[in-house]
Formats: C-alpha cells, sequence, structure tokens
C-alpha cells in the first residue's frame, strides 16, 4: 500500500470512485459486524470482542481490494495525511477527505438497511453500532489512545514500500487488515478504537439522522475525540517517517 498510493496518483474521478466504494465497503462490514454482535434478534448476538476485531480487520481487507486499483484504499483521512506529509502533495487531500466522509456515510445508510428489521424492533441505545465511545470519559486519554493506535496504524502502511519482500509479494494489503485486527486486539479496549476520523463521524451523522426506534442519542460531545485524535496521529506519523528515512 506504498507504491503508488501518494495523493497525485491517480485522477479526481479514480479518487471519489474508489474511496467513496472502499469507504462504504469498509463500513458496511464494520459496521455490520457491530450491528450483528448487538442487535436482538441477531444470529451473532454476544458473539463478544473478537468477533468485532476479525470482523474490522476483513472489512479493512475487502475494502482496500475494492478501492486500491482507483484510488490507493486510502479509506482514512488519517492515512490520506501522513501520506500527504511523506509525499509533500496535499492537491488532492480535501477530495480524499470529502469522498471518505461520503462513503462513510453511505456505508452506515447499509448496515440500517441490512438489520432493518433488528432495527424496527430495537429497544435499546444504538450509537455502538455506528460510533465509538469512551469506556472511561477523560477526553485527554481518550485523545491520547487514539493518537496511539493510529500512529501504530499509519506508520506500518508508511513502511511497508522499505520491505520490498512483503509489497512484491502483495502481502501488503493483508498486513495492513491484521495490523487493524492487532490494533483492536490490543489497544481498542479504552475507547473502541475509532482510528479513522470518517469511520466515527459519518455514522455519527447518519445515526443522529435515522428514524430508529430507542436510538438514544449521539453522543456529540465526543465526537470530536476521534477525529482529532486519528489526524493527529496520522500527522505524527509522517512527521516520523520523513525524519527517519
Amino acid at each position: 500500500m506504498d507504491k503508488g498510493v501518494f495523493v497525485s496518483a491517480f485522477s479526481n474521478g479514480d479518487v471519489f470512485v474508489g474511496e467513496t466504494l472502499g469507504t462504504a465497503a469498509l463500513i458496511l462490514l464494520g459496521g455490520g459486524v457491530c450491528a450483528a454482535v448487538t442487535l436482538k434478534k441477531s444470529k451473532a448476538l454476544n458473539a463478544g470482542w473478537l468477533a468485532i476485531t476479525f470482523g474490522w480487520g476483513f472489512a479493512v481487507l475487502i475494502a482496500a481490494y475494492i478501492s486500491a486499483p482507483k484510488s490507493g484504499a486510502h479509506l482514512n483521512p488519517a492515512v490520506t495525511v501522513a501520506l500527504a506529509i511523506k509525499s509533500g502533495d496535499w492537491s488532492q487531500v480535501p477530495l480524499y477527505l470529502g469522498s471518505q466522509l461520503i462513503g462513510a456515510m453511505i456505508g452506515a445508510v447499509l448496515v440500517w438497511l441490512t438489520y432493518l428489521g433488528q432495527f424496527q424492533a430495537n429497544e435499546e441505545p444504538t450509537l455502538g453500532i455506528f460510533s465509538t465511545g469512551p469506556e472511561i470519559r477523560n477526553p485527554i486519554q481518550n485523545v491520547v489512545t487514539e493518537v496511539i493506535g493510529t500512529f501504530i496504524l499509519c506508520m506500518a502502511i508508511l513502511t511497508l514500500g522499505k520491505n520490498d519482500g512483503l509489497a512484491a509479494g502483495g502481502l501488503s494489503t493483508l498486513i495492513v487488515a491484521l495490523t487493524v485486527v492487532g490494533i483492536g486486539l490490543s489497544l481498542g479496549g479504552p475507547t473502541g478504537y475509532a482510528i479513522n476520523p470518517v469511520r466515527d463521524l459519518g455514522p455519527r451523522i447518519v445515526h443522529s439522522l435515522l428514524p430508529i426506534p430507542n436510538k438514544g442519542g449521539s453522543d456529540w460531545s465526543y465526537a470530536w475525540v476521534p477525529v482529532v485524535g486519528p489526524l493527529i496521529g496520522g500527522a505524527l506519523a509522517g512527521g516520523l517517517y520523513n525524519a527517519m528515512f
């Protein structure tokens, strides 16, 4: 995922299509596993944290394969920022970020449609299906957690190109997906590991708009944390990569 993913490498149309479709697939499959283990009348009810972490890892894998030929499979504003800092090219960053947000919102709507019957029978707050939230609400600590997790993700992506064996063998996308699984297992407990601003913001917007019974609030007072934290983590990864290499 390193070679050929500089933000200037693709046409505007390719970027929009690739990032919108890829991010929609990411949120559909990632949000889908959250819905599967949360909603009553789901066959996967209470499947647990392992199901969620591996579900999100597979979501990254599939979404990246869908979007890579068109846009390089950023799927995440933090990754886009890290790559822009690495390359020095910011010309298409707004297009990437806008496409990712649109895709995330589409993916969240598709999760709702897939589990429509379960949502209509819902009796509990559903924000956790769409967006993240902390187990202990401490905004500074929560930001630090998101910075650390996102830094690991972005450094893994940036340094893949330094290992020609992985790049040549076509394993880079799989390695990134497994990195997401590892982050979820090791670092996801405190905040739910957004590590991606649009993964959290897009579905949160959709949650606030959808007619879901008993859905509860969208917790906008926390919404800045999974946006700011990952962006800082991505920027730090890009800066350290340039300093190291």
